[in-house]
């Protein structure tokens, strides 16, 4: 059994908050909570936040799963690393973005370099069973079409671990609410910075 730590005290957080001057970008597998974990960080911390897929499927006036049948995955990829390097460089109102990237965005070598030089990357990581009850709640995966879902994550997982490993904060995101995880990701930065 988990014991919970203390959590983050408003006061803690927004100290934390003022020493936020760079971009951080949240890293991991498909249905790990990037985006509903990065709503919330953005929200406590008072910074904006931007989900990379959206910022992506707006750029291209396309749907992922589009562009992935349209012009492969190589092609998704490189626009993704672009897209994220422009986030990067991006301010709201002299804040800089919380961004949830893609599962494979960290994948990808130019990609990696980049949010690991530029940005405070936050590997969120969770279990193979979790995943799988998350991503079944969406059909917009196009990297879990054709094939069992459970396999696919499990494999995929197991291959980008390394690079996911890169990341100078981990935290398990496990299944039950994302205030808990939240809290993790604060105290991560905090010992960070």
């Amino acid at each position: 059994m988990e014991v919970d730590e203390p959590r983050m005290t408003s006061q803690q957080i927004a100290a934390l908050a003022e020493r936020v001057r760079q971009p951080i970008a949240l890293v991991g597998m498909m249905g790990v909570g990037k985006s509903s974990v990065g709503r919330k960080l953005a929200h406590a911390l008072h910074l904006p936040f931007v989900d990379a897929d959206d910022a992506i499927e707006e750029a291209a006036k396309m749907s992922i799963s589009e562009i992935f049948a349209t012009y492969g995955e190589a092609y998704f990829r490189d626009g993704e690393r672009r897209v994220i390097a422009r986030l990067i460089d991006q301010e709201q109102n002299g804040r800089p973005y919380v961004i949830a990237t893609g599962g494979g965005a960290f994948v990808n070598p130019e990609t990696r370099r980049l949010i690991l030089e530029r940005a405070i990357a936050v590997w969120l990581d969770s279990d193979v069973e979790t995943l799988v009850e998350r991503v079944a709640r969406k059909d917009s995966r196009p990297l879990l079409r054709g094939g069992d879902p459970r396999e696919i994550l499990s494999r995929l997982r197991a291959e980008r671990a390394p690079c996911y490993a890169e990341a100078p904060i981990k935290v398990i995101s496990h299944n039950g609410p994302h205030s808990r995880t939240l809290d993790k990701v604060l105290k991560g930065i905090a010992a960070c910075l």
